[in-house]
């Protein structure tokens, strides 16, 4: 594992410690001390350099900020790890778009980490929409007080970045994968407080629209989505499902493809392509 930040510990590391499937064999961060720290934790090796890291596993999972991630994923590729990834993919679609071609050539399996795709609650939802079909339109909201708070007030790339790139991915690809694949962001506006409002355009002619924000005194934070069409209204309210079950599905997807020789998965790699030009796109029109 690649990270020893707020994520790493309370998410990847105990998942991957824990899962059947896994073994944290090895952590590697840029900060010696927070890596040998958490790898005490679970009884493991903190290596000195990436490159030791890359010597000892089959497999890297990423828990650092995109550029950070941007630069290091394409070398574990190459080196032919499989790779679990977080969300956004880098800074910029030339990076993702470079990340994408490394993991193709490599032949290696990639799973991005959208963790509302991961819940059983989304995944049964969206089996019922596309069971249905006639979806007309649709608008996601997440709303929520992140960088108010302790866990990740003191994030740096969350506070430079803003909503669209923390919490923008989990709200298009969800609608993305509900209405169709997004086609054209028909408009973006983002407020001096970061508050994002995007209209989009899907695959088939539907519609929908979102609302990010990081900055909002909401508690708990707020994830609702809904869509509506032939079929009536839909809507999917994130229960408290914990993070650590969401991640224990996809490890249960990752160690199958790995197992099974698959290479492609409705979150791997190219999906953080498209949703990088989605929020290249969103950035663009914002200005």
């Amino acid at each position: 594992m690649v990270g020893a930040g707020t994520w790493a510990r309370q998410v990847h590391a105990p998942g991957i410690a824990d899962h059947p499937g896994t073994i944290l064999s090895a952590v590697w961060a840029r900060r010696p001390e927070a890596a040998a720290e958490l790898a005490e934790q679970h009884c493991t090796t903190a290596c000195s350099t990436f490159d030791d890291l890359l010597g000892g596993v089959d497999a890297v999972a990423f828990a650092v900020p995109p550029a950070v991630q941007a630069e290091l994923a394409p070398l574990a590729a190459k080196a032919g790890k499989h790779l679990i990834l977080e969300k956004p993919l880098a800074t910029s679609v030339e990076q993702a778009e470079r990340l994408a071609h490394a993991v193709d050539e490599a032949e290696v399996a990639s799973l991005i980490m959208l963790t509302l795709r991961y819940t059983m609650q989304a995944r049964e939802w969206l089996a019922g929409l596309a069971e249905d079909g006639g979806w007309k339109g649709g608008n996601g909201r997440w709303l929520s007080g992140a960088l108010l708070g302790d866990r990740y007030g003191n994030s740096p790339w969350r506070h430079a970045e803003g909503a669209l790139a923390d919490i923008g991915p989990h709200t298009f690809d969800l609608l993305d994968a509900a209405l169709g694949e997004i086609t054209t962001v028909l408009a973006a506006e983002r407020s001096s407080d970061d508050l994002w409002h995007v209209l989009f355009e899907h695959d088939g002619g539907a519609t929908s629209t979102a609302a990010l924000s990081t900055r909002l005194p909401i508690t708990p934070t707020a994830v609702e989505f809904s869509v509506y069409g032939d079929a009536g209204l839909r809507t999917l309210v994130r229960k408290r499902t914990s993070e650590s079950e969401a991640y224990t599905a996809l490890l249960d997807d990752f160690a199958a493809m790995i197992a099974s020789g698959t290479r492609r998965h409705p979150c791997d790699v190219h999906r953080g392509v498209h949703l990088q030009r989605v929020l290249a796109e969103c950035l663009r029109l914002a200005g």
